[in-house]
């Protein structure tokens, strides 16, 4: 019986501490500073074709286009398309008085790839770049300026910094201080030693021919992980911009929570098995991002080790004290991570007061273990308002 219940705590703690190991190894890697490019560049100016896919997105889009439309950068040098997917004839009207391109589908199933392959195919004129911006993203006036500094660096592919456009309850402080910590894992460390950024869905930019090639490929509702994966096969460097914000509205209410974490928890598992049949080539060919990205489709959510480690850790001490001490060193392993990972202006003591509303949130990702459907491509909406 002992011995049974030995090999089962061991089982589960091999199974969970690659996740904490890996977050903690990052976060340390996060502490240094990133060698910074001293190389003089001459600048020019690149052409961009900015798209926003727009679902039922009446609420935000026509604010979020007359915002990026006070851009400093030459007019001459950027076009904006709308992917309008089911909005209303006002909206639509709205944005046609605007100097845009206004692409109006009419799709039997909607999803943010068909979108962009529509909005693609439609596009005639030759760009050095596309920009993805989602229909609630807002910007300084100066991104595209700072934006194109980047890619005079040389970086064809580059994923900007998105961050929480509001915190005005529990729900979306949360969700933003999540993305901080994913920027500086996934993003920020991954730089500082040489390896690719994470795409986050939306302020990514690529090279226009790159993307013109690939984006008829793209299948599922996670597009960009399946565009990461196509990079990473490819071996191409994705360049995290830190200083280049995108400002994200943040879902504020538990069932657009609930919503959000089972498409992201569904794609994570899609995106698995889309990496797994390329994995033996990219061991073979030394290819590290490419390794490093599928295991992080095999990470368990943070959310769920924070809820589940201490509770296991708790059992396992009462069952045999000296069991339990490798939970609570793991416990403590991924405190620590979290909170080198969160940025000082974020670890404050209104965030850490939130831990009920942090835990309601994570028995909704719970609940959400029974609903994935990995054959399942429909895409799951969250709607926006700010």
């Amino acid at each position: 019986m002992w011995t049974i219940i030995h090999i089962i705590d061991l089982a589960l703690w091999i199974f969970i501490a690659p996740s904490v190991i890996y977050v903690l190894f990052y976060a340390i890697v996060s502490l240094f500073h990133h060698k910074k490019n001293k190389t003089t560049i001459t600048e020019v100016q690149h052409t961009y074709l900015v798209l926003f896919p727009a679902y039922h997105e009446d609420a935000v889009i026509v604010s979020s286009i007359k915002s990026f439309l006070e851009q400093t950068y030459p007019k001459t040098n950027y076009d904006v398309a709308v992917i309008s997917d089911h909005m209303t004839k006002s909206t639509n009207d709205a944005l046609l008085a605007l100097p845009i391109t206004l692409h109006r589908p009419i799709f039997y199933k909607s999803s943010k790839a068909r979108a962009l392959q529509y909005a693609i195919s439609e596009t005639r004129k030759q760009y050095d770049h596309v920009v993805i911006l989602d229909a609630d993203n807002v910007v300084h006036p100066d991104f595209l300026e700072r934006l194109n500094a980047v890619c005079c660096q040389g970086y064809d592919f580059v994923q900007c910094h998105r961050c929480a456009k509001n915190s005005d309850n529990d729900i979306a402080a949360l969700e933003g201080t999540s993305e901080e910590i994913n920027n500086t894992i996934f993003r920020k460390a991954h730089n500082i030693i040489g390896m690719s950024s994470a795409l986050i869905g939306s302020g990514m930019c690529f090279r226009f021919e790159w993307f013109k090639n690939h984006v008829s490929k793209l299948q599922t509702a996670v597009e960009d992980r399946e565009l990461e994966a196509m990079l990473m096969q490819e071996n191409i460097f994705i360049k995290y911009e830190a200083t280049i914000h995108v400002y994200d509205e943040k879902v504020s209410n538990q069932d657009n929570f609930r919503r959000q974490r089972l498409r992201w928890m569904t794609g994570q598992i899609q995106s698995l098995l889309f990496m797994l049949p390329y994995l033996p080539k990219a061991f073979i060919k030394g290819n590290i991002n490419y390794i490093d990205k599928t295991l992080q489709q095999l990470l368990i959510p943070r959310s769920i080790l924070l809820a589940t480690i201490p509770v296991v850790a708790v059992i396992m001490t009462c069952v045999c004290w000296q069991w339990g001490l490798r939970w609570w060193a793991l416990f403590i392993a991924l405190i620590i991570a979290l909170l080198i990972a969160i940025p000082r202006h974020l670890r404050t003591r209104a965030i850490f007061g939130k831990i009920i509303s942090f835990f309601r949130l994570t028995g909704s990702m719970l609940q959400n273990l029974t609903k994935i459907n990995i054959k399942s491509n429909d895409f799951i909406h969250t709607s926006h308002h700010k």
